[in-house]
């Protein structure tokens, strides 16, 4: 352990003097005439939200409207669709039957915004729990099963996958993904079960919905984050067994995997199961509920884990009956608390771009857990920056993150090159230049930011390249992102904190969200132009070309 330890320090002292290194070597030259390799924008298939009786609210839908647009966003996945507050199951005058009203509003909403439903199947209805089930969050979620619940379950699921082709088309539906339940290993958090309880739920549920269209998609197990240990390897949980990761010197150093995905798809290959998705959250931190305080506090992995961890899964399901099904990390954040304050801060936007940029080809989806601080697991919070899960609060700011996303949205298609601080792409549509920059710091990438640490401190970086191959007089754009642009939270320290803001004060602090740090620049006479400038510790730099 020690001499993996001294191995570690040796690569992190090299990095950082690479990087020195780097900046007194010549300037990066790119010749853009060539086609670049094609990659996917994954980071704009999926985004997160926290339950789906909060898409019938006009801020949230207004919401989803502008990270829709300017983010790209495809699906958005949600809890609670078969809540008690959703009424999927209603009693008059003595007769049971099923109502869709609610969810019909909220998916006809969406799809009207060009966002489709990512569907989570879960939670229970009340009726159809165990007597005395427990429940999760204030709007108390139901996770217990009781005998009788799987062959409702399967009938539920059926009726509404069905209502769903009925109303929308099976061209529609076959777009969509169905999911079963929400980290089912949190027991007795997301699910009062054991393990091969959720294996049956999940049977039921993919023969409910196959039974519809087998075209149709579901996939499992919809996991936490990694973890080094044993802990969830039986029925139920034996935190017992991870005393290995609060001893260890080096969280980063101990095995990581991914929980239950093994155990599913032998399951699903035993029982000749479909599976059509693989889904987990690859937070990068251990105990889900406690990343900042009690139990979890200091388990923060490095910025690397999440490339890491997306390797183990593909290396896993390639070896797995099932090495062609998508992959979708249906929850990703810096931290998995809600209330984390770098949801709120700079570093987080660097974060995203970093670890979007490294996974390219990875995954098909890596979801930010949440588009919007209009998110109530833990009730209403008390300040307008609380550190919610977020791109936007819940005034309508937006924070640092979204524009992390929406500086990814506007790249191209096609990769020119890469480093481990500039990407250059390619638009194949019309054949022009988006180059995006950020500086996550080489002396931070020991842990993921977290806490109410600004940490905006940290080595600059040198931004010197040349694009050849252009126009002569070609027109760039140049936005930054950095502590005194877009930051938000930090404008808003400047005026005092007011809680909560006037409207007038809102609409100030919205213009300040938005404005990023402008520039222009063009190619000269030979078709080249020049790039060179400094990036500040954690800030973002997108250039983009206008004719």
């Amino acid at each position: 352990m020690l001499i993996i330890r001294g191995l570690r320090n040796l690569f992190y002292v090299l990095c950082f003097t690479t990087a020195f290194a780097l900046n007194a070597q010549s300037e990066i030259q790119v010749d853009v005439k060539p086609n670049g390799e094609k990659f996917d924008h994954y980071w704009s298939k999926m985004v997160g939200a926290g339950r789906a009786n909060e898409a019938l609210r006009a801020g949230w839908l207004e919401q989803m409207e502008q990270v829709q647009q300017n983010c790209g966003f495809e699906y958005v996945r949600f809890h609670g669709l078969f809540h008690d507050d959703m009424f999927p199951i209603v009693t008059e005058r003595g007769k049971t039957s099923y109502n869709w009203q609610y969810i019909d509003d909220v998916f006809d909403r969406l799809l009207e915004l060009n966002v489709r439903p990512f569907v989570e199947l879960a939670f229970f209805p009340k009726s159809m729990a165990a007597e005395n089930s427990k429940t999760v969050f204030w709007w108390k979620a139901n996770v217990t099963p009781a005998d009788s619940t799987f062959e409702k379950w399967h009938d539920l699921v059926k009726a509404f996958t069905q209502h769903c082709v009925d109303r929308y088309g099976i061209d529609e539906v076959l777009k969509w993904y169905f999911e079963v339940w929400n980290e089912p290993n949190l027991y007795p958090f997301f699910w009062d079960g054991t393990k091969s309880q959720y294996f049956e739920l999940y049977k039921q549920s993919a023969l409910a919905v196959k039974s519809v269209d087998g075209r149709l998609k579901i996939g499992g197990p919809s996991t936490s984050n990694f973890v080094p240990d044993a802990r969830f390897d039986g029925e139920l949980t034996n935190n017992k067994v991870s005393e290995a990761v609060f001893n260890a010197k080096d969280i980063n150093v101990l095995k990581w995997h991914g929980v239950w995905i093994e155990d599913f798809l032998k399951y699903c290959k035993k029982e000749n199961l479909p599976v059509d998705f693989v889904t987990t959250h690859p937070y990068p931190t251990d105990y889900a509920f406690n990343p900042e305080t009690g139990k979890g506090r200091g388990l923060t992995r490095y910025v690397h884990s999440v490339k890491e961890d997306l390797e183990w899964l593909n290396e896993t399901i390639s070896k797995s009956d099932f090495p062609d099904v998508e992959i979708h990390l249906t929850e990703w954040n810096t931290s998995p608390s809600s209330r984390d304050a770098m949801h709120d801060r700079l570093p987080s936007a660097a974060y995203i771009v970093k670890s979007n940029l490294d996974c390219i080809g990875l995954t098909n989806s890596l979801a930010l857990w949440t588009f919007t601080d209009i998110f109530e697991e833990k009730g209403g919070a008390s300040s307008i920056f609380h550190g919610g899960f977020g791109m936007i609060n819940f005034q309508g700011l937006v924070k640092p993150s979204y524009h992390a996303y929406r500086m990814l949205h506007q790249l191209g298609d096609q990769k020119l090159y890469k480093d481990d601080y500039l990407f250059i792409s390619k638009k194949s549509k019309d054949n022009k230049i988006v180059a995006l920059a950020y500086n996550y710091p080489k002396e931070y990438e020991g842990a993921v930011p977290s806490g109410s640490n600004k940490r905006e401190t940290g080595t600059s970086k040198k931004l010197h390249f040349t694009l050849k191959g252009l126009k002569a007089d070609t027109m760039f754009k140049i936005e930054i992102l950095d502590k005194d642009h877009g930051n938000i939270h930090n404008f808003w320290e400047s005026m005092g904190k007011p809680e909560p803001p006037t409207r007038e004060e809102i609409k100030v602090m919205k213009a300040y969200a938005n404005a990023m740090k402008t520039d222009y620049v063009k190619a000269d006479k030979n078709g080249e132009l020049k790039v060179n400038q400094e990036i500040t510790p954690w800030s973002l730099v997108l250039i983009k070309q206008l004719n």
